[in-house]
């Protein structure tokens, strides 16, 4: 049974990213970010924050938002455009995987103070239809060895993840999870058309999985179609049903 998590409208969404790191003083350094200073990281990074992000547009900002004094760094990201949301990341002074609860109370007027509307640390809804959960953390992956926040992560049922956490500067998507961080993206957010493409991508993914499952049926293959269907991570329709479309990831 896959576990329910806070809803989102993803519809509303036109830009996503993460892990900016305003005002980190060593994100250069450890991401390989091509900044002399913080200060020239910052003002890049608002720069181009605002030059593909318009006053109405709604931006979902998947953790690690600011560094350093919080207090002077969370208002620089009052000057970033739209309407932003955030999923908090472990360096978020409002996250619960790193924060305590009285913590968390006392830092949130901040964040909401910079325009930002605080969600909970993993989040699931629809895009045109498809069922998709976003986080900070991936299924699997970070910057060190081991999988840090491991209870803090969604768990993997096939369906397709938004994340950043990594700081991976080569790769976005990666089987059912798409890494939106700052690093692999020029260090501007990324507009959601990217996601529909990938999330299309996946779908016909699918459609090629369904027709090789039902040809193995109508071949009286032993193997039960449930079982056949677990494996490949596909949630197939009854056989009697002629549309396709709700497999794995479509919305419920």
């Amino acid at each position: 049974m896959q576990k329910e998590y806070p809803t989102f409208d993803f519809d509303q969404v036109d830009f996503v990213t993460s892990d900016t790191h305003f005002s980190h003083a060593r994100i250069s350094e450890l991401a390989g970010r091509p900044f002399e200073s913080v200060e020239q990281m910052d003002s890049e990074l608002i720069r181009r924050w605002n030059e593909a992000v318009g006053p109405d547009d709604v931006v979902l900002h998947l953790g690690d938002v600011a560094l350093g004094p919080i207090a002077e760094s969370m208002p620089l990201t009052a000057q970033l455009n739209g309407r932003k949301f955030l999923v908090p990341g472990n360096h978020d002074r409002v996250s619960p995987a790193t924060q305590s609860p009285s913590a968390i109370e006392r830092f949130t007027p901040l964040y909401e103070q910079a325009g930002w509307t605080v969600l909970p640390e993993v989040i699931e809804g629809a895009r045109r239809g498809v069922r998709l959960l976003a986080s900070h953390y991936p299924y699997s992956g970070d910057t060190q060895e081991q999988d840090r926040h491991a209870s803090h992560r969604p768990i993997d049922h096939g369906t397709p993840l938004l994340h950043g956490h990594t700081h991976d500067r080569w790769n976005g998507p990666v089987g059912n999870q798409f890494h939106v961080g700052i690093d692999a993206f020029a260090y501007a957010p990324i507009p959601f058309w990217v996601i529909d493409a990938w999330l299309d991508d996946l779908r016909r993914e699918d459609d090629e999985i369904v027709a090789i499952v039902r040809e193995r049926i109508a071949m009286e293959d032993e193997t039960p179609l449930a079982e056949v269907a677990e494996r490949f991570g596909v949630e197939l329709p009854p056989l009697d049903t002629p549309d396709l479309d709700d497999r794995r990831g479509s919305a419920r």
